[in-house]
């Protein structure tokens, strides 16, 4: 909780500057949100037969700061869902699982542009888990469970690298498109000698600025 705070905190201070920055620059600072659709996974656990990605959603806001002619910094705040689905097996028994992992992300990207519409970006971005949910289903039986507490057993805050680029086809609308590369364990207290979970995640959606 103190470390969501805190990047709440430093986000709200990024875009009072940006506020401030916009009404002095030649260059306006300009405010946005956007939204569009997660294909998330967990790096291969050797104790899962399968492992697949899994379709969720991000929705949030963020200001474009500019820089320089072609450089801006865009901060960032999103509801982001992160996990996988994955297969393994107990003894003779087949069981599949699916991993809910959501998120307040916070990521301040570094963006380039190629040209007037179209730029390329890579920045850091910080998560703070809000919830975890397992659903476990037993393939013979049809029998399913959901663990809602699932969160107590996790790492709730993940560090990972974006790369990305977008498209705007008109000065308010564009696409964009983003990979983030976890870097942090998802697991709380992982055993030693063991291999880390990492989340992975691609991002594609639209983006609107107001101007």
């Amino acid at each position: 909780m103190k470390k969501l705070i805190l990047g709440l905190a430093l986000t709200a201070g990024t875009f009072a500057f940006a506020q401030q920055t916009g009404n002095t620059s030649s260059n306006p600072v300009t405010f946005g949100v956007k939204g569009g659709m997660n294909v998330s996974s967990l790096s291969k656990d050797s104790g899962l037969d399968d492992q697949k990605s899994k379709i969720g959603f991000n929705a949030g806001v963020f200001a474009n700061i500019p820089l320089a002619a072609s450089f801006s910094v865009q901060p960032e705040v999103q509801y982001s869902q992160y996990g996988n689905k994955s297969n393994y097996t107990i003894g003779n028994t087949k069981f599949s699982a699916s991993t809910k992992l959501d998120y307040i992300t916070v990521p301040v990207m570094f963006q380039y542009n190629l040209i007037p519409n179209l730029y390329v970006e890579a920045g850091p971005e910080f998560g703070f888990m809000v919830s975890a949910k397992n659903k476990f289903k037993n393939e013979s039986t049809g029998q399913s469970n959901t663990t809602d507490n699932y969160k107590d057993n996790l790492n709730t805050f993940n560090f990972g690298i974006g790369l990305g680029a977008g498209y705007y086809f008109t000065p308010n609308l564009g696409l964009t498109a983003r990979y983030v590369a976890g870097l942090t364990d998802v697991a709380k207290n992982r055993p030693s000698g063991s291999d880390a979970t990492r989340n992975n995640l691609f991002q594609v959606g639209l983006a609107y600025k107001f101007k």
